[in-house]
């Protein structure tokens, strides 16, 4: 497994953006597949976003496309997510995960490795 820690949250105003970071720690970083999962109050978790090991393709949930981007910095153990033009509805406490495999998943069971989560707060 792969320790995880996020950062960057906090509060913004809708329309305004944030940039979430995910350090990890693990001499096979580069080997997992990474993605980001978010939850709100009372909600299901769900899949925000996830990046491939050589960062060659990417997949996001629709209400994001177009607003946020996922990457990563393997040489520096990081993976990231810009988040642009801020909604209220994306409101909820924001997850890293690893999973040791080569092919992106949306599913929060196929991803072995966690971190505690940052919360994010959006205003209207």
């Amino acid at each position: 497994q792969v320790q995880l820690v996020e950062s960057g949250g906090g509060l913004v105003q809708a329309g305004g953006s944030l940039r979430l970071s995910c350090a990890a720690s693990g001499r096979t970083f580069s080997t997992y597949v990474m993605g980001w999962f978010r939850q709100a109050p009372g909600k299901e978790r769900e899949f925000v976003a996830a990046i491939t090991r050589d960062a060659s393709s990417t997949s996001y949930v629709d209400s994001v496309k177009g607003r946020f981007t996922i990457s990563r910095d393997n040489a520096k153990n990081t993976v990231n997510l810009q988040m642009n033009s801020l909604k209220p509805e994306d409101t909820a406490v924001y997850y890293c995960a690893a999973r040791g495999s080569t092919v992106l998943s949306t599913h929060n069971f196929a991803y072995g490795s966690w971190g505690q989560g940052t919360q994010v707060t959006v205003s209207s």
